[in-house]
């Protein structure tokens, strides 16, 4: 009978990337439109400066996650060149390399040899790619569906906060959208961390401390310049 297990820790990658986007989107955008409304503008001004914020605040997180993540490619790309280069031209020093790696995870000399060389048979590359350089295909760099998960992740963030300004009355905006923006993020705490296993409060309390610090902030400023930034 095979055994199989799902754990949490799997989830890491793309909840993180998740998490991060949509609390960038709700709290950068809550903020501009707290702020803008704080300086006076007109619900007409809020809210276009609400959607130009979602737009380039997409925009940017998948620009920079793009970016980022084409350089980790670029580093990873190298890594494996080099080591298809060694493994080519000194086949023996890999081995014994691979060897020394899986007795320091605790395998006794003969059996780390032999593990090393049944995984060298089927596989060298990619024996060396994951236990050598760290690299698999769960973890391996993909800029482009980085970008759009980044995107994607932000824009469903900001629109939580940009939907709440037509119906607020522009006098008590700044407060209606920042109570609308820590219930955002405290619902997006407490799926994060059901989703990743976590403990709920902690989430919580931590995502709106800084979402309420961002926007208290960007309001004062808002209310000391008294015009649209």
């Amino acid at each position: 009978m095979s055994h199989f297990e799902r754990h949490l820790v799997a989830r890491v990658g793309w909840l993180r990337a998740a998490v991060l986007g949509a609390n960038d989107g709700i709290v950068s955008t809550a903020s501009l439109i707290v702020g803008v409304a704080a300086a006076s503008a007109s619900q007409g001004e809020v809210l276009t400066a609400g959607i130009a914020g979602l737009v380039a605040g997409a925009m940017s997180m998948a620009a920079g996650e793009y970016v980022s993540v084409s350089s980790q490619s670029d580093t990873e790309k190298a890594d494996l060149a080099r080591e298809r280069k060694e493994l080519a031209t000194d086949p023996e020093f890999e081995l014994e390399e691979l060897t020394q790696i899986y007795q320091s995870r605790g395998l006794e000399r003969d059996l780390a040899r032999q593990v090393a060389v049944q995984l060298t048979a089927k596989d060298a590359l990619a024996a060396h790619a994951r236990d050598e350089l760290g690299i698999s295909e769960a973890t391996s760099a993909r800029p482009v569906q980085a970008a759009l998960a980044s995107a994607a992740a932000f824009a469903s963030g900001a629109v939580l906060p940009l939907a709440v300004v037509p119906f607020a009355p522009l006098a008590q905006m700044p407060w209606i959208v920042s109570v609308a923006a820590l219930f955002f993020l405290a619902a997006l705490g407490i799926a994060s961390a059901r989703t990743g296993g976590a403990n709920a409060r902690v989430a919580v309390v931590r995502v709106v401390f800084w979402g309420a610090l961002a926007m208290a902030v960007t309001a004062v400023i808002g209310a000391i310049f008294g015009a649209v930034v």
